[in-house]
């Protein structure tokens, strides 16, 4: 192998092995949106003086607004995490092909060496020659099988040795392929953990100007409006009482006692538990431990898993819900879900309808 072939795995060989090195962090996402992060528009009123219902209800919108696009961003930031993972286990898969590559081409190296060595021990003839000019019949009868494995042999060691080199060439362009790659994913990630943090922090802000009646008016405005949105869910069921209850699989019901005995962990982004969960990391932990791993996203949750009608739901199945799939819960039966909902919140229990649904997947289909 050439010199440029030999640094360029070298380097891939280096590179691959640092990624061992690095710690692990907390996996079709949407394109990143470039928009500055909303301001805090609607500030509460000065202290002593109420903020009108209106106003509250604005804030309490543009809150939920900032949560549900740092959700968005959360996904974004996950899947480029599992894409990184993914990208620096084929980088190191590739590293160590390049070294027995290497180690190979040495070996077929040697033997090619001591076959000409071995032609040189003889006057420098070729078999075939020393045969032409022997005299003794019985000594040509007798080389011309050694002749014939001889070349078989040198024939092999070369057709080796080009096909080792070749392979050791794609590994070293699909090792340089897989690199860009992860670092592609990785100012993916950097760019979402910027949009999390800013969306967070200013819907944080938005609620710290409140006053403390304020914020627990606040709170009232948000379960009110789950509830009516869970009422106008539930009248649109053939059993508007208990929502949909079909049979839950053995599997469904172990993702259901997992994820339910996580209820009171805090949310944090990014966060697969077992101390704490974004709303994926929940639904995704809960069907790995009953046996059915699935997609770590919900957005990838939503694209890859079958799709069920509303109607057929049974506990075990995830609600997916908003336009960008940016949130996703298990629906536990008797019209409720067992979620992780947002940053400053815990995983609970909550009306299915209660956000807006986009649709229904079934892991276990």
């Amino acid at each position: 192998m050439n010199r440029r072939h030999c640094a360029a795995a070298a380097i891939t060989l280096v590179c691959a092995l640092g990624l061992l090195t690095l710690p692990a962090q907390a996996v079709a996402a949407p394109t990143p949106d470039s928009s500055p992060p909303p301001a805090a528009s609607a500030p509460a009123a000065p202290s002593g003086q109420a903020s009108s219902e209106r106003d509250l209800e604005e804030i309490r919108q543009e809150i939920e607004t900032l949560y549900r696009k740092a959700g968005a961003a959360t996904d974004a930031y996950n899947l480029a995490e599992e894409q990184a993972k993914k990208q620096s286990g084929e980088i190191v898969k590739l590293a160590k092909a390049i070294v027995d590559g290497q180690a190979k081409i040495a070996e077929l190296k040697d033997r090619a060496g001591a076959q000409a060595r071995e032609q040189y021990r003889n006057g420098g003839l070729p078999p075939g020659a020393q045969l032409v000019l022997s005299d003794d019949p019985q000594l040509f009868l007798d080389g011309i099988n050694k002749v014939r494995t001889s070349q078989q042999a040198n024939k092999t060691v070369l057709a080796q040795l080009t096909r080792t080199q070749e392979d050791l060439e794609t590994y070293t362009q699909d090792a340089s392929s897989n690199w860009q790659k992860l670092e592609s994913n990785r100012v993916r990630q950097a760019e979402a953990k910027k949009k999390i943090n800013a969306r967070i922090a200013a819907a944080e802000k938005l609620e710290s100007q409140l006053e403390k009646k304020e914020r627990d008016r606040l709170r009232q405005l948000e379960r009110d409006a789950a509830n009516r949105a869970q009422s106008a869910w539930l009248a649109t069921l053939p059993t508007p009482s208990t929502g949909v209850s079909g049979e839950a699989t053995a599997a469904g019901r172990a993702a259901v006692a997992f994820a339910s005995a996580q209820i009171g962990k805090p949310y944090v982004w990014g966060a697969t538990g077992p101390g704490s969960y974004d709303c994926s990391g929940l639904t995704s932990q809960a069907w790995a431990a009953a046996g059915r791993p699935i997609p770590r996203t919900s957005q990838e949750q939503w694209r890859l898993l079958p799709r069920i009608d509303i109607q057929d739901m049974r506990p075990g199945d995830l609600i997916i819900y908003h336009a960008d799939a940016s949130h996703v819960g298990m629906y536990v039966g008797d019209g409720a879900i067992v979620h992780s909902p947002r940053p400053g919140r815990h995983v609970t229990l909550a009306g299915a309808g209660s956000m807006k649904i986009l649709g229904v997947v079934r892991p276990d289909k």
